[in-house]
């Protein structure tokens, strides 16, 4: 087989790579090593920055997320018992959409197959080789076990944090920083009338908590734990007792109950590798960097990536300009870092940590109110959440 670019991993960032490519006129085949019902069913939360919403809208992948996304024109941030609103057109001009990121998925793949796009599900032993020359190759065996050698022009690792595309890169000119937070997210879905039709950000003495929907009739709430907390002491009782004390208050709000579907917990972590490229290797989206869910940056991240990656290798086959591929990782790491501020913010701002002292605890809630009574706190906020805008490349 040959392409000009070989990517590995069916995620957002690898379909989307793809799909910006075959607009530019660029061959690809996408290998993912689990099968197409597990990719379409993997269940990721969904907050669209204004410019995830406007790159999916450009490409004719934003019809159905246009009529059956939230689209939402601030958030709460809630302390003390009490809400306080954040207006993010008032003080941006701009909105988020909630939408799954399986559901981005489900229509990437699904534009993909109806413009003929080569997608290799159940790929296995994938491996890549000379990634530093100038004809690199992908290794790989089919769900049938026959093998198979890719010939491309460039491989793209979109493949995730375990993937075997960042090893490749040698340790010996790769920096990685990390983070690990000493707490996780209790995550459940639930059929139950949400309390508002914005997303709560609440932070409390026995631990953060987040109120958010899927639908009209799906709510999406999570629960600060221990990170190697064991769901199965988590009844949905105890559940639902937990979230009331946490999310209810002085202010009347009344959290309903409703059916739990599904519960996980997610450990929280922050994570960057870099460079992005190595020869004709690039890196995209959770293969080089992991941020906490608080800030909602991950698939955002992901699709900034892409985007730059897709236009630098335009510039390539089209005018044979190597400029744009050569700062590719410069420009993605500008954007990463202000993503990872923004997301450590915020969990440092909402969540209880054990080691903090009293004075600490204090300080914490002093910001938060500065945050609600300041228009300036307020939009360097908004500005953030709703996306900064992409950073052209020369």
């Amino acid at each position: 087989m040959r392409t000009q670019v070989g990517i590995i991993g069916a995620g957002p960032a690898g379909l989307l790579l793809s799909h910006l490519l075959h607009l530019a006129g660029i061959e690809s085949v996408v290998l993912e090593a689990r099968d197409r019902p597990y990719v379409e069913g993997r269940i990721r939360a969904g907050v669209l920055e204004q410019g995830t919403v406007d790159v999916l809208n450009q490409t004719g992948l934003g019809e159905r997320m246009n009529r059956e996304g939230l689209l939402h024109h601030g958030t709460t941030l809630r302390f003390r018992g009490r809400n306080h609103h954040i207006d993010f057109v008032d003080l941006t001009g701009k909105a988020v959409m909630v939408y799954g990121q399986h559901e981005v998925v489900k229509d990437i793949i699904a534009q993909r197959l109806k413009d003929g796009g080569n997608i290799q599900f159940e790929a296995a032993d994938v491996s890549v080789h000379d990634v530093d020359g100038e004809r690199p190759f992908i290794l790989w065996r089919d769900k049938n076990g026959s093998p198979h050698k890719l010939d491309c022009d460039f491989i793209a690792g979109c493949d995730g944090f375990h993937g075997i595309c960042r090893p490749a890169i040698p340790a010996s000119i790769q920096q990685v920083y990390e983070r690990v937070y000493p707490f996780g997210w209790l995550g459940i879905l639930a059929k139950s009338k949400p309390v508002q039709e914005e997303l709560i950000y609440n932070n409390h003495a026995r631990g953060f908590a987040l109120f958010s929907m899927r639908s009209p009739e799906i709510t999406r709430l999570y629960l600060q734990c221990d990170p190697d907390e064991d769901i199965a002491n988590w009844p949905d009782d105890r559940i639902w007792e937990e979230l009331h004390k946490r999310l209810e208050g002085e202010d009347n709000l009344r959290l309903p109950e409703g059916p739990i579907f599904q519960k996980g917990v997610t450990p929280m972590r922050s994570f960057v590798a870099g460079p992005m490229r190595h020869g004709r290797l690039f890196l995209a989206g959770d293969a080089a960097h992991i941020v906490p869910p608080t800030g909602a940056k991950g698939m955002n991240l992901a699709v900034a990536d892409v985007r730059y990656l897709s236009r630098a290798l335009e510039s390539f086959f089209r005018k044979n300009d190597s400029d744009r591929l050569a700062g590719y990782s410069d420009i993605c790491m500008r954007r990463i870092w202000k993503a990872q501020r923004f997301s450590w913010w915020m969990t440092s701002l909402l969540h209880k940590f054990d080691e903090r002292s009293a004075f600490e605890n204090e300080v914490q809630l002093a910001e938060l109110d500065y945050v609600v009574s300041s228009r300036a706190a307020m939009t360097s906020l908004a500005e953030n959440y709703v996306g900064l805008p992409f950073e052209e490349q020369a």
